[in-house]
């Protein structure tokens, strides 16, 4: 049995679409994608729904093509993963930002703001979720940003208390992930970048945060949970702050009793000792394998050889192969090169 294939969320945007976002030079650091999001989607015009469903288009069928099994839509039409979502809640203050330092010093950059009460408005996602959808016969997966990585990629002047922000922040994605499983999306998984890098904290809250964003959703959808290490600024850059190594082991035990029925672990970037994945017992482990942020293109038989390895400790069944993260800093050529490394290197095992 051929191993399934995913990618984790982000994909390069289409020259087409011209909206700034994170993967951009500089972006993380200046703050220009959140900035000028709204009037770069100005600037498109007219014509701005039918430019963003070509480049969701596109996005969808090059991931077909390179082989992926569970494509996302490749989050073309955010600026950034966190801050097109929070766009969407009330309580956010877009015009006034903050300026913080963030991921342990990592970046810095200014912020949107809670100002108020979060709580969610209409659902928008199934609308983003239909338009993907629309273009294969592939289960599209959509994509939502976790609690406790919205408060850490925000900045709060109004809770003062992260358990209670965090809360009020799964109750309104919470309404956002039962409008997808209603619209008929049975992929969602949420991104939890804050958890490798903060164990503790989602130990003691975080997880049952998640778990109150998976709240009577319905049989049939699976529950995906991705703990990445982070981003660097930029290709080829070795040097930027990891998540601690031990994170993903102080995280398994408790992740496995959850309701999460998949978890999303980066392996490629820094290679973890493989007894951890003896600790999720039934949970599907989405195996990273793809190096996000180098642009040295891993051949067939090292991803192969990872694979099995990995095959000594989960039933075939329970071990999807993926990139480490999102892949929008390789470009167009290189991500579709290392996708279909994935997908040659998945079918062969």
């Amino acid at each position: 049995m051929p191993l399934l294939t995913t990618t984790i969320g982000a994909y390069p945007k289409p020259a087409s679409v011209r909206i700034p976002d994170w993967f951009d030079p500089g972006a993380m650091d200046s703050s220009v994608a959140t900035r000028d999001y709204m009037a770069a989607i100005e600037r498109l015009g007219a014509e701005a729904e039918q430019i963003i469903a070509g480049g969701v288009r596109q996005v969808i069928e090059d991931q077909v093509a390179c082989g992926i099994d569970i494509p996302t839509d490749g989050e073309v039409r955010r600026e950034n993963y966190v801050h097109y979502h929070c766009r969407h809640l009330d309580g956010f203050d877009f015009e006034n930002l903050t300026h913080r330092v963030l991921r342990g010093g990592a970046y810095e950059a200014d912020l949107p703001t809670v100002r108020g009460p979060v709580t969610a408005r209409a659902p928008f996602l199934p609308a983003d979720w239909n338009l993907a959808q629309g273009f294969t016969d592939r289960p599209v997966k959509i994509t939502l940003p976790g609690p406790m990585t919205i408060a850490d990629t925000t900045a709060d002047a109004f809770y003062d208390d992260p358990e209670a922000l965090g809360r009020d922040l799964a109750a309104a994605l919470n309404k956002e992930v039962l409008a997808l499983a209603a619209a008929g999306c049975t992929h969602i998984q949420i991104d939890e970048p804050l958890f490798a890098r903060k164990p503790r904290e989602a130990l003691a809250y975080g997880i049952a945060h998640i778990e109150r964003c998976w709240q009577d959703v319905p049989e049939g959808v699976v529950k995906t949970l991705h703990m990445c290490c982070g981003y660097p600024n930029r290709l080829d850059d070795e040097n930027y702050a990891k998540a601690d190594p031990g994170a993903y082991r102080e995280l398994a035990d408790a992740v496995n009793a959850s309701v999460v029925d998949a978890v999303s672990l980066e392996d490629a970037h820094r290679h973890n000792d493989l007894s951890l994945l003896d600790r999720f017992g039934d949970t599907t482990v989405i195996f990273g394998v793809i190096a996000i942020a180098r642009s040295r293109v891993e051949t067939v038989e090292e991803v192969r050889e990872r694979l099995q390895a990995a095959l000594q400790h989960l039933p075939p069944e329970r071990l999807i192969a993926a990139p480490d993260c999102g892949l929008g800093h390789l470009g167009r050529d290189l991500a579709m090169q290392k996708l279909r490394v994935l997908s040659e290197a998945a079918k062969s095992v």
